[in-house]
């Protein structure tokens, strides 16, 4: 039997890979103009007696999510038939494949690109988390590459299939004999009541194999897996790695531990310790690149972006312009024109007119936004130079107008803040003459 040329109205142009239970096709979608894929389920896996039912829990599951995960880490599920007739799900094609190939010693990441990852991840699934859904499958086989290239570009997890719903007016049924033995938690190999910690144990294994080109327990059957999980500590990634510093080791120690008091209790905390290895020199290449999570961090930290969600900040990642300059650098000159502003995310500069000092900028303030704000602005009214080494974040005016509406309404917000802030200081002063 051929290739089936449409699937709805979606027409194949080919395939992208089969499973037990399915088969995933590269379509064209021609109402939205875009590739996509699509999981069509066997026929005969949701008739089957025993199994038929659990299938079709898990196809509906999925999707139900049609349109409700939107995230830059999270491949989006477009549309979802489910009959008698076809069952299929329409999901973003991602064209990178799977993390699966390095997972092997000889095709290891490097422990940058590798940390990015999953601090991706865990802003991922904190975002699913706080919308009341625990994915319950993580595996290197459910995050994808959203291009070929492994040093550069994002991830996506996918497969929701599996999760559990605790967002209605009651959790939906929690169903066993999902999710792969060698990444479940204790919690799920027992089939105890579970929350968003098992994931938090799961992605830790998967960062244990990334790490180590192995998984943290071998075993020949589930029975051992399964004892394994329960009672056996495995070796810290560093026995198999010697470049792994201790700090990660830490942290897939604590991901990893059996006792949920004592693992992470929060996607927050896991975030933090992964940031905070990131800024181990250990991990950086070269001293000026800026990895996503250190721009992730640094712009989740500052005041001025306290009411942007996470899918903003990730927005903003991808449109800002990172640099470190030197003491005396001049950022910005009296009288240029300039249709950008900054964000000082470290260090200090000064504002200064004709060489008298007006100011200085501490981490967490803004300038140049009336460059930007103002369409009559004619140019800068001042030097912005900086005062010691100083970490940059420039944003052009262009690349914030080609922002999404919700993204520009909370910097124009966030902007009236500001000059509410400074109008207030001014009279201060003034009062105090």
């Amino acid at each position: 039997m051929g290739d089936p040329e449409k699937i709805g109205k979606y027409e194949v142009r080919g395939r992208l890979g089969e499973g037990a239970t399915s088969t995933v096709w590269r379509a064209w979608d021609p109402f939205a103009q875009r590739e996509v894929a699509v999981k069509v389920i066997s026929p005969e896996v949701l008739q089957d007696r025993e199994r038929g039912r659990l299938y079709r829990h898990l196809l509906v599951n999925e999707a139900s999510l049609a349109g409700k995960l939107v995230h830059p880490h999270i491949v989006q599920i477009f549309d979802a038939v489910v009959d008698a007739a076809q069952s299929y799900i329409v999901m973003e094609y991602v064209s990178g494949g799977t993390l699966e190939p390095f997972c092997t010693p000889d095709n290891l990441l490097p422990l940058d690109r590798l940390v990015e990852i999953v601090f991706k991840c865990t802003r991922a699934l904190d975002y699913a988390y706080h919308l009341g859904i625990t994915h319950r499958d993580i595996k290197p086989a459910n995050i994808l590459l959203a291009a070929s290239d492994n040093l550069g570009g994002d991830i996506k997890i996918s497969d929701f299939g599996a999760a559990l719903f605790t967002s209605g007016e009651q959790t939906r049924t929690q169903v066993s004999g999902v999710g792969s033995p060698a990444y479940m938690s204790p919690q799920q190999v027992r089939e105890m009541p579970l929350n968003h910690q098992t994931d938090i144990y799961s992605l830790g294994v998967v960062m244990y194999q990334l790490l180590t080109g192995r998984l943290p327990f071998q075993a020949s059957n589930n029975f051992s897996m399964v004892y394994q999980i329960t009672h056996v500590e495995p070796p810290p990634p560093s026995d198999f790695r010697r470049d792994i510093p201790a700090n990660l080791d830490a942290v897939v120690a604590r991901a990893m531990q059996k006792d949920l008091s004592a693992r992470y209790a929060s996607w927050e905390e896991f975030s933090h310790d992964l940031a905070q290895a990131f800024r181990n020199k250990q991990l950086k290449a070269r001293e000026r690149d800026f990895a996503d999570t250190e721009k992730y961090e640094t712009l989740r930290g500052l005041p001025f972006f306290a009411e942007f969600s996470d899918v903003e900040i990730w927005e903003i990642v991808r449109f800002s312009d990172w640099d470190q300059v030197a003491p005396d650098t001049v950022v910005m000159k009296d009288g240029e024109p300039g249709d950008y502003f900054c964000f000082l995310a470290e260090g200090e500069v000064r504002i200064a007119k004709r060489g008298r000092i007006l100011g200085i900028l501490t981490p967490g303030d803004c300038f140049g936004e009336m460059a930007v704000i103002s369409k009559t602005s004619g140019g800068r009214n001042a030097d912005v130079v900086a005062q010691t080494s100083a970490k940059i974040i420039t944003i052009r005016g262009d690349a914030l107008r080609q922002a999404s509406e919700v993204c520009r309404m909370h910097f124009y917000a966030a902007f009236l803040e500001v000059l509410a802030n400074r109008l207030a200081l001014a009279n201060a002063r003034l009062a105090s003459v």
